[in-house]
């Protein structure tokens, strides 16, 4: 009985000792990670600056969008404005092209 307990517990001894090692690991990480954070200097300026309200729409289903929501090329996106010009602005914009509406393509093929 006490050799099979000795077997038993000489099987989990290497699953326990990665277990710790890893646990330890972890903490030290975490650890490096904060203080890291902590010594990391404030961002003087932010660079994810919010459009500006009257270039985003609410658009039911979707949320919020920002741009010409009309332009063949708008990313349909609350975060970017087209895949050509992200930073906009969209008025005057010279790559834009008005979307093709699905009823006017299929009226074309006819």
């Amino acid at each position: 009985m006490l050799k099979t307990l000795l077997v038993i517990a000489v099987g989990f001894l290497p699953s326990l000792i990665s277990l710790w090692a890893i646990r330890k690991t972890h903490a030290r990480s975490r650890l490096r990670m904060r203080q890291a954070a902590m010594n990391f200097p404030p961002m003087q300026g932010r660079q994810n600056v919010r459009p500006v309200e009257g270039d985003r729409y609410y658009l039911e289903g979707v949320g919020y969008l920002i741009g010409d929501i009309s332009c063949k090329f708008n990313a349909r996106s609350g975060y970017m404005r087209c895949a050509v010009n992200p930073q906009g602005p969209c008025n005057g914009c010279r790559h834009y092209e008005p979307k093709e509406l699905a009823g006017s393509e299929k009226r074309g093929r006819a």
